[in-house]
């Protein structure tokens, strides 16, 4: 079983969190954190009206390295599910890698003053990743990239 901790409160998220309180012999542990507690909550809420799932919530600033890696301590977390806003992409990766979790997002980078998503600073971050023995999945949103998932493991 695995401890997760998904940052970002957006519609995605609540789809990615539901899902994964769908597999509670997975996830063991799910904490919701984004700058918003209150959405983390209210999403939080949803899935224990409905499914009985407990999930902790926490306030963060995923622009802020330092408080990313804190919280991975706090909680415990074993991965981080990045559903937050692309431009905090490299962020949350130097947190995950810092913190040696590993770290998978359903977007790829984009700088915030330049609409062009690329992966070019993303892949950048290799080194950083196998330095501390983990793995980072990169871009495995709705399409393709989940599909591109589903297809290698039936591989």
């Amino acid at each position: 079983m695995s401890n997760i901790l998904i940052i970002g409160a957006g519609g995605v998220s609540q789809v990615a969190t539901v899902k994964c309180a769908m597999n509670a012999d997975v996830f063991s542990k799910i904490t919701l954190a984004s700058r918003t507690k209150s959405k983390c909550d209210a999403i939080a809420k949803f899935i224990k009206d409905r499914l009985g799932v407990q999930i902790d919530t926490a306030q963060i600033d995923a622009d802020d390295a330092d408080a990313v890696v804190n919280l991975i301590k706090k909680t415990g977390a074993e991965l981080l599910l990045n559903v937050a806003l692309p431009y905090q992409d490299l962020t949350l990766m130097d947190a995950c890698s810092r913190a040696g979790i590993p770290y998978i997002d359903t977007a790829n980078y984009e700088h915030p003053d330049t609409a062009k998503f690329e992966y070019k600073l993303q892949w950048a971050k290799d080194g950083e990743f196998k330095a501390a023995n983990t793995m980072a999945l990169l871009g495995s949103g709705f399409d393709p990239g989940v599909t591109n998932v589903f297809c290698a493991y039936a591989q």
